[in-house]
């Protein structure tokens, strides 16, 4: 019991880390984020963070693939597979919206990288080929679609996500300046749930034969 205890204690400790360096880059961007910051709030002291992550770009680094591997591993937790086209792309469209709400810190993250142009994930090993599985998910779909006659032809699946992801990250991504124009709280449950349903039916209505 003790050997195991040791052995899963490197791991909860580096874990703490990322979590905290969430937090710490979603807030302040990679520039205004503070290693001392970073370490109090996983309760560790700067030489263990060094330790398991080297600096704090790779760190940042590190962070941008964490993020990856959970949205790619929630997004394979649907099952769309096991699912008729129409509900299976309603479902991972509604995901995609539904992500950017339980994990608020998803959209600064990003923002925070393409400030760099992709600096950092251009070191990835991992980030290319997590999106590989999606694709080839939604591909899938079309694919199936096509077949029954209720999706139609020649769909890019790339270009496909991409607007998926889009639609939703724009709403998001401007809700403060959208609400201030508009004379609207975007931000209310009732005018997301709207939106999130405007999507499904700008997304199916364009995939219809």
């Amino acid at each position: 019991m003790i050997r195991t205890t040791k052995r899963r204690d490197p791991e909860r400790t580096r874990d703490t880390i990322l979590r905290a360096a969430v937090s710490e880059f979603s807030g302040k961007g990679l520039g205004g984020a503070r290693v001392d910051a970073i370490a109090k709030r996983a309760d560790a002291n700067k030489r263990m963070l060094y330790h398991y992550f080297g600096s704090k770009t790779q760190l940042f680094l590190a962070v941008l693939e964490h993020i990856y591997e959970e949205i790619r591993s929630k997004e394979e937790a649907l099952h769309l597979e096991q699912l008729d086209p129409t509900a299976g792309m309603k479902r991972i469209i509604e995901f995609s919206f539904n992500y950017y709400i339980d994990h608020p810190h998803f959209i600064p993250l990003l923002n925070s990288e393409n400030l760099h142009r992709a600096r950092h994930l251009r070191r990835s090993k991992s980030v290319r080929e997590l999106h590989s599985p999606l694709i080839a998910m939604i591909q899938d779909l079309l694919r199936r679609g096509a077949r029954q006659g209720v999706f139609r032809d020649g769909v890019d699946p790339i270009q496909l996500y991409i607007s998926i992801a889009g639609l939703g990250y724009f709403y998001f991504s401007n809700m403060h300046t959208l609400s201030t124009i508009f004379g609207a709280d975007l931000s209310d449950p009732k005018r997301r749930h709207a939106r999130r349903r405007h999507i499904v039916e700008l997304v199916l209505a364009y995939l219809r034969p």
